[in-house]
């Protein structure tokens, strides 16, 4: 059934029921996926999952309901539930649903012409057929997977906000097995890109000689040291701590950042940009998850907190204006708050100048345990590693199985330079984290 026959059942059904104040939140993906390992496809699944959530505001409470079936007579029952759930409700925290005559930024959503599942099976055995050519360490174990699919999300409140997106998009994901004879490693990369517009040689080499590259990799030493990040690590480090700029989790003390808006928290060298058009994540959007419009906006400043992240609840709590970062992970979860895609954003040298810089030090590529070796809390952090020794600036010999320590925040503040080469690694969904490489100054590692 169309979305738009149902939300005008909602609309009666909300009449019916003396219901003024109310919003109707729908969200589908419909995917296809072929893996393939071994020289063959050993896996094919597709299917469409999601459905709407109905909630609606009845002397100050909130109601709620979700459902998959868009009838009539289910429109009528999403209502009469959430009616009832409002009824229930205790708390006496103050609602919200975003007012209508917003402007929202134009922008270029992505879409492409969608493969079919022939083309997703070819590309998957292509790419392993690259795999076993890119590098005379690749073994069999090898696999590949490829996908398609069309995101789509439509948000409608009785303040007259009626909002659609739609987002299509293919994928490639190689992974490189290697050995020596000694030991094994592997790799993995990303393409996102309509199948003929993949190069999946080069995507394959960059996996194999990425993995190789780790090969015979002895153990770091321990002590302090200038470390550069690689972009996939910083990325990954940026990610994790995230939720401290959530607006909520600092109502909630939980994030060393409340009550830090206004103040130097970082180097001068590093300013943290959410953009919702990042033009490197293909899940672009100009509306939040609760109909706010969404903007580019730097969360850190040169060094300054600008501001956290807020949705409609948190900024009225705080006597604010949101700043459209509501976020919904399926239209059966609660709203929350995330950024869109939050990057580190990129200085004007190459990585070379920052390993120059280094001198001698370590360069990590790789960060592993993020959830159980970092306290999302406090910033603090002890990581299992991997990378390269660096050696009279330039990246030597690779070492693993070392460990990193320190704060996040306190980290920030040791930047001392900060590379051209912004990437984001994995933009497979509208919270995506990216950066470029980045030296700071000093950092305990503990390895031999």
């Amino acid at each position: 059934m169309d979305f738009s026959v149902f939300k005008k059942w909602i609309a009666d059904a909300a009449d019916a029921a003396g219901v003024r104040d109310y919003e109707l939140y729908y969200s589908t993906e419909d995917e296809t996926t072929v893996n393939a390992f071994g020289g063959e496809i050993n896996e094919f699944t597709s299917g469409l999952t999601g459905g709407v959530c109905f909630r609606c505001l009845l002397d100050g409470h909130m109601g709620l309901a979700y459902t998959q079936e868009l009838s009539e007579a289910a429109a009528g029952a999403l209502v009469r539930r959430a009616v009832d759930n409002a009824s229930v409700i205790e708390s006496n925290e103050t609602e919200y649903f975003s007012e209508g005559g917003a402007e929202y930024e134009d922008y270029e959503p992505a879409d492409m012409q969608l493969a079919s599942p022939e083309e997703l099976s070819a590309l998957v055995l292509q790419g392993l057929r690259e795999l076993k050519d890119a590098h005379s360490a690749v073994t069999g174990g090898c696999s590949a997977s490829a996908g398609a699919g069309l995101r789509e999300i439509c948000l409608v409140n009785s303040n007259g906000v009626d909002l659609k997106w739609k987002c299509s998009s293919d994928y490639l994901f190689l992974e490189a097995v290697v050995s020596d004879g000694n030991e094994d490693n592997n790799d993995y990369k990303l393409k996102i890109a309509e199948p003929e517009k993949m190069d999946l040689q080069a995507l394959a080499k960059e996996a194999a000689e990425d993995a190789a590259s780790m090969l015979g990799a002895g153990m770091a030493p321990t002590g302090s040291f200038p470390v550069v990040f690689s972009p996939e690590a910083f990325s990954s480090m940026l990610g994790t701590f995230s939720s401290s700029f959530s607006s909520d989790q600092a109502a909630k003390g939980l994030s060393v950042l409340a009550g830090k808006e206004g103040e130097m928290i970082a180097s001068s060298l590093v300013t943290v940009v959410d953009d919702p058009f990042c033009p490197e994540n293909p899940m672009r959007i100009n509306f939040d998850a609760e109909g706010s419009p969404a903007y580019k906006k730097s969360v850190i400043l040169e060094g300054r907190l600008e501001t956290l992240l807020y949705n409609l609840k948190t900024a009225r709590a705080a006597g604010r204006q949101t700043t459209g970062n509501a976020h919904r992970a399926g239209y059966d979860a609660p709203v929350a708050i995330s950024p869109f895609t939050m990057y580190l954003q990129p200085g004007t040298c190459p990585e070379e100048d920052l390993l120059k810089a280094a001198g001698e030090g370590i360069y990590v590529n790789s960060v592993g345990g993020l959830h159980a070796g970092a306290n999302q809390i406090t910033g603090d952090f002890s990581l299992m590693s991997s990378g390269f020794l660096i050696s009279d600036g330039k990246k030597g010999a690779p070492v693993k199985s070392f460990t990193i320590a320190g704060n996040f925040f306190d980290l920030l503040k040791n930047v001392t330079a900060v590379a051209d080469n912004m990437k984001v690694p994995m933009p497979m969904s509208v919270s995506s984290f990216g950066s470029p490489s980045v030296l700071v100054r000093e950092l305990a590692v503990s390895g031999k």
